[in-house]
């Protein structure tokens, strides 16, 4: 199965880090985010990538096309002009890197790149989040489903503490960031079957994330995996910074390889 990763937003709400870069190069543990999401699938044994470029999609090109150099000691001679590689790290991934436009919504990014899908099942997930969701339960669930798109839902914290106030002002508890239990959003992750490209159009605005979606769900060829473990988008400074946080105290549940 091959994984699409749209890579090719402009990331305005990060703009400190992506005045320069593009979002999926932000790094987190000194690796871009889009590398853990790469080396995530690759534990659960894809390693067949097509990422979708837009926005500084060169630099992810240049990250790639080096990777070796970008993970390996090296010895550069300069009056020689010899390079030597030293403890060379190797990935078993297979990468296509497809410029899908700097102005393309998420569904018009997803078309372009149709015709590498080859008419086989594939997963779709964003360049900008981690989480710990075993893939595989994930692949087996969208198959016994049998429709033609499966998303993870997550529920997610809300922004401010929650208090629990008595009559006279007392605080009688006190929940930091509460889940709500009844609310759901997509963190993205999903398996889909070929079919699903007859929902978009060959408009480059068209928002995968809209009407596509919205007209699966009507034709009840949508269904949610519910995933009550991690997952972060890093959608700002802020985000980053926590990731950050979470890698330095050994606290990455998405890291999985490591484990």
């Amino acid at each position: 199965m091959k994984v699409v990763i749209l890579a090719g937003g402009l990331g305005t709400r990060i703009s400190e880090e992506t005045s320069t870069i593009p979002k999926p190069m932000v790094e987190i543990g000194g690796k871009p985010i889009l590398w853990h999401i790469i080396k995530n699938y690759s534990y659960y044994g894809f390693n067949d990538f097509i990422i979708c470029l837009g926005y500084k999609g060169y630099m992810i090109k240049e990250y790639f096309s080096h990777y070796f150099l970008h993970m390996s000691d090296v010895t550069i001679d300069m009056k020689t002009n010899k390079t030597e590689i030293h403890n060379t790290v190797s990935e078993p991934w297979k990468i296509t890197l497809v410029d899908t436009g700097l102005d393309t919504m998420t569904g018009g990014r997803l078309k372009k790149i149709e015709k590498y899908i080859d008419n086989e099942t594939f997963f779709l997930t964003y360049g900008d989040g981690v989480a710990n969701i075993n893939i595989l339960d994930l692949v087996e669930f969208h198959k016994k489903t049998d429709k033609l798109a499966t998303l993870t839902a997550v529920q997610t914290s809300g922004r401010f503490g929650v208090l629990d106030v008595g009559k006279e002002g007392n605080v009688k508890s006190f929940l930091e960031k509460p889940k709500d239990e009844n609310s759901w959003i997509s963190a993205g992750f999903f398996v889909l079957e070929p079919k699903i490209f007859e929902y978009i159009s060959e408009d480059s605005s068209v928002i995968w994330e809209r009407e596509p979606m919205e007209n699966l769900a009507k034709d009840k060829q949508l269904s949610a995996y519910k995933h009550f473990g991690f997952w972060k988008c890093m959608d700002t400074l802020r985000d980053k910074v926590e990731l950050e946080k979470m890698i330095e105290e050994n606290k990455a549940s998405w890291i999985v390889w490591e484990k």
